[in-house]
């Protein structure tokens, strides 16, 4: 049982260390999520493994978060309101089309910049 909770623990701290990269400065990130990737491959837990190497395959994604402040928040809020038209029902894909586009058209990508760093 001991050995459950200290595995527990490493876990829950390479986690609680992946949090800190969003508290980096941008020139320091991908050094920062080199060192970090580096730590969770090498930790011998296979769950943390798999989770640095979904990680590694959104590397860039990631990094290009400290370039724009912009998460895939955005799309997933777009495509919430396109399957939510959609569960509405219409004639045709072009109707469909037309009301993605007119609500898309209403917003401006600056009101979707995340910055969970607390800097304005």
């Amino acid at each position: 049982m001991n050995r459950q909770h200290l595995k527990t623990a490493r876990a829950y701290q390479i986690k609680l260390n992946f949090q800190e990269l969003y508290h980096q400065p941008p020139a320091q990130a991908e050094a920062f999520l080199k060192k970090w990737y580096f730590w969770a491959t090498h930790s011998r837990l296979p769950a943390v493994i798999d989770a640095a190497r979904t990680i590694k395959r959104h590397w860039n994604g990631i990094l290009r978060w400290f370039e724009t402040g912009i998460s895939n928040g955005v799309l997933e809020g777009i495509n919430s309101l396109i399957r939510a038209a959609k569960a509405r029902g219409y004639r045709s894909d072009r109707n469909l089309i037309a009301d993605a586009r007119g609500t898309r058209s209403e917003t401006d990508p600056e009101d979707f910049r995340v910055d969970i760093r607390g800097r304005a």
